[in-house]
């Protein structure tokens, strides 16, 4: 199992969504999505991804999307809105819920079953890290990690880095996928 956690500063919390860009830019969080979950014909059945909302009206809002159960989805933005917008509504959509969780609930929760790590380019090389059976992910959206919860999550988790250049966060998520497949198909 992996698991990936996007910190969305701006994201809406309520299902007032007419335009994912426009909402805090969710279409961030739509691309975290589809970078962790989805291949070519198939979804990632050993993924969850999460996105902890944190804009307007009323934060804390935590999104799960479990690959396990996730079903009749595509990867575009209009469809990914609509299920977005059920989920804010507590109409959940198989894979897909939200809840009141805190970011950091939901980063205390991982680690007493999960190995932490933070996405940042200051990090130790992700090459050089030996990763056990269930990492977790932490990133944040196009403005990054605000400082306070990055000095949370680095209580219960360790640095790492893609490398000195920035990468937009689904590029990220794509990037460690490609890793950890590799490394899966190689054992």
């Amino acid at each position: 199992m992996r698991e990936f956690i996007l910190y969305s500063r701006k994201g809406r919390t309520d299902s007032r969504i007419t335009s994912l860009h426009d909402a805090g830019r969710l279409d961030i969080v739509h691309e975290c999505i589809v970078a962790s979950l989805f291949l070519s014909h198939g979804l990632r059945r050993n993924v969850v991804s999460h996105a902890c909302l944190s804009g307007p009206p009323s934060p804390p809002i935590h999104l799960k999307v479990d690959g396990k159960t996730l079903s009749d989805v595509r990867t575009d933005q209009e469809t990914w809105r609509k299920i977005i917008v059920e989920a804010l509504s507590q109409r959940p959509h198989p894979g897909v819920s939200a809840s009141r969780m805190s970011f950091e609930e939901l980063i205390k929760t991982k680690s007493e079953k999960a190995e932490i790590y933070v996405l940042e380019e200051d990090g130790e090389d992700l090459f050089q890290v030996e990763f056990g059976g269930n990492p977790v992910f932490v990133l944040g959206d196009h403005v990054g990690l605000p400082r306070k919860a990055e000095d949370f999550v680095l209580r219960y988790g360790e640095k790492i880095s893609l490398g000195k250049q920035p990468y937009l966060a689904a590029s990220c998520i794509t990037v460690v996928n490609y890793f950890l497949d590799r490394k899966e198909a190689s054992c």
